[in-house]
């Protein structure tokens, strides 16, 4: 398995005869309620890339453990960096691996953050200009688990921290779940910004935790890593 850190620099250079393809897991040190880790999404995130490489010949860099969270900025254990930390961060990482000879880039994100993934997407819009044959594509490993496993999902509108991601948790590191947090749906006023986002959102739970299972974890992660997998032969062989 291609898992950089893992990994000596001879063995890098026998993986650039297999794949020119690397996958970075980009997660967050953010609140997940009171029953998961705050490197929740990152352990997702890891989690699937090495299932991958075990199925595939791929690359997986070290994760990033930070990402831009807005929402759960006020939640105690909650670190969350700058936009343009992250973009320079992204474009560093990706520029460097490209000339180490990868060229086909996956920024696989645990944190589904709207300000999180419009600036991954803005960094990989500034690559792709300055390197015309690089390939890059950019999404969460939630949107695969929601969409491909609509069918095992109970509660409408779950997300953080519910009931999608408390089953992976408990099929994944099952010995990091402290029981289960309350349902909860946060209650932001609209379009108005806010100083402290925790009244709004106390207990830091988007969606139920109660309909979670370690089966339908396990049976998410599959999904994950089947529709992962499909997008990155989608990507080696794309061409404008």
């Amino acid at each position: 398995m291609l898992y950089m850190p893992e990994i000596t620099m001879d063995e890098f250079s026998a993986g650039l005869e297999k794949t020119r393809t690397v996958l970075i897991p980009f997660g967050s040190t953010e609140e997940h309620g009171s029953h998961l880790p705050l490197d929740t999404d990152t352990l997702h995130a890891i989690e699937v890339s090495k299932k991958l490489a075990q199925k595939r010949d791929i690359f997986v860099a070290a994760p990033i453990h930070y990402g831009v969270c807005r929402s759960s900025a006020d939640h105690p254990g909650t670190v969350s960096i700058r936009t343009e930390t992250l973009k320079s961060l992204t474009i560093d990482i990706v520029g460097a691996l490209y000339e180490k000879g990868l060229h086909n880039f996956v920024l696989l994100s645990g944190h589904a953050g709207g300000t999180h993934m419009a600036t991954l997407t803005d960094a990989g819009e500034f690559l792709l200009k300055q390197f015309p044959d690089l390939r890059i594509a950019i999404l969460t490993e939630y949107m695969l688990a929601s969409r491909e496993g609509r069918h095992l999902i109970e509660t409408e509108g779950d997300s953080h921290a519910g009931e999608i991601e408390t089953s992976r948790m408990l099929h994944s590191h099952p010995q990091l779940v402290k029981g289960r947090a309350a349902r909860e749906f946060p209650d932001f006023p609209v379009g108005i910004l806010v100083r402290n986002k925790q009244k709004y959102w106390p207990g830091g739970v988007w969606g139920d935790p109660g309909k979670a299972s370690a089966a339908k974890g396990k049976e998410l992660e599959a999904l994950v890593v089947d529709a992962l997998s499909k997008l990155v032969t989608q990507l080696e062989t794309f061409a404008e």
